[in-house]
């Protein structure tokens, strides 16, 4: 097996796999398993320092990013979407997909969203119901300084929907500081379990705006609203798969028993980073760079799969080209969550300057 030095899915702790490998009782009728994952979900908001409900649902990343738009959006509704990446982008899509109305703010995609650019743009049009923003836009390694965006977003009254699947547990994230209303994450990535979950914090303001809907929402399985209830009730929507949760809890232990977590991430980053503009290479951004990936330009004379197939086949190590506008261009190391530990980069770097060499 390679060792995965991917922006995602990433490798899981052992504890985490034998986690996963516990008895399956009943989740839909075992009344210990609706505390259990209550349990978790607050573990969760904990961690991410919110009094706002937690929810864990069955399916990867994206469903929690297509879920806020299914339930906020409704026919006609003006969604800002702040965009210098290839998920930024992507929100419009969910938008549209639900009947609402996208109005793209693009800006350059190798520098993070400027916060007094867009106060001055937000001063002449600020008519959105929500806005969209990713953390870290995994493609490029952008990070968006969240914990300005949001707060200027609120000033006006619009909600705030973020994407901070690649950021969460390697950046600081502070849910009700920043005033965010939608967070949603993933298990892949710094969370270091496998793919499979997605998990989202809901604000009270999030909460109101779909009860004062004019429409249902259109969606069932990307519906926060069907989970209202469900421990009261003792039901939940569809069967949650308790494999992964029983993981997803154990990976969620291990977070909140590492107290170096994030300087550790900062140290090897920097040291990521260091370490290729010493070798020539380039970094593909110019600033806004992730504690939790580092992206470079392909250097002239070789290719993305050329890099790729050698680290693979030859040094058993699995790094990731990229996608979209991108697809070619760039190599991506993921320095996440169990990634994000001195030896294997170290033996990552030593690779590459082998790769780069042959």
């Amino acid at each position: 097996m390679y060792k995965m030095m991917t922006p995602g899915p990433t490798q899981v702790r052992e504890n985490v796999r034998l986690a996963r490998a516990r008895e399956c009782g009943n989740p839909d009728i075992d009344e210990e398993f609706f505390d259990f994952y209550k349990e978790t979900c607050n573990l969760i908001s904990r961690l991410l320092y919110t009094e706002n409900e937690t929810l864990i649902l069955s399916g990867e990343g994206i469903l929690g990013l297509e879920a806020a738009c299914a339930s906020l959006t409704e026919p006609g509704d003006k969604v800002l979407v702040l965009d210098n990446g290839i998920f930024g982008k992507g929100f419009a899509d969910f938008v549209s997909l639900y009947g609402g109305i996208p109005q793209m703010y693009t800006v350059d995609g190798r520098n993070p969203i400027d916060a007094q650019a867009l106060a001055e743009f937000l001063e002449k049009d600020h008519d959105y119901k929500y806005a969209t923003l990713v953390h870290c836009d995994t493609p490029s390694g952008i990070l968006n300084d969240i914990g300005s965006l949001c707060p200027l977003l609120k000033k006006y009254g619009i909600l705030t929907v973020v994407d901070a699947v690649s950021s969460m547990f390697g950046e600081e994230v502070r849910v009700d500081d920043w005033g965010i209303d939608i967070l949603c994450g993933g298990s892949q990535k710094a969370v270091s379990a496998p793919p499979g979950l997605t998990f989202v914090t809901v604000s009270a303001d999030a909460k109101k705006a779909m009860e004062e809907r004019k429409t249902p929402i259109a969606s069932f399985y990307a519906n926060l609203q069907v989970f209202e209830g469900y421990y009261e009730a003792k039901w939940f929507p569809y069967t949650m798969p308790i494999s992964d949760i029983y993981g997803l809890r154990q990976a969620m232990d291990n977070i909140a028993a590492d107290k170096d977590m994030l300087a550790r991430h900062a140290k090897i980053a920097e040291a990521c980073r260091k370490s290729l503009i010493k070798a020539g290479l380039k970094l593909h951004l110019q600033s806004g760079f992730s504690s939790t990936v580092t992206v470079f330009d392909v250097p002239e004379g070789t290719t993305a799969q050329e890099i790729l197939d050698i680290m693979r086949k030859e040094h058993n190590i699995l790094l990731a080209g990229s996608f979209g506008s991108l697809a070619g261009k760039v190599i991506r190391i993921g320095h996440m969550g169990s990634n994000a530990n001195e030896k294997d980069m170290e033996e990552t770097m030593e690779a590459l300057l082998q790769t780069l060499k042959k």
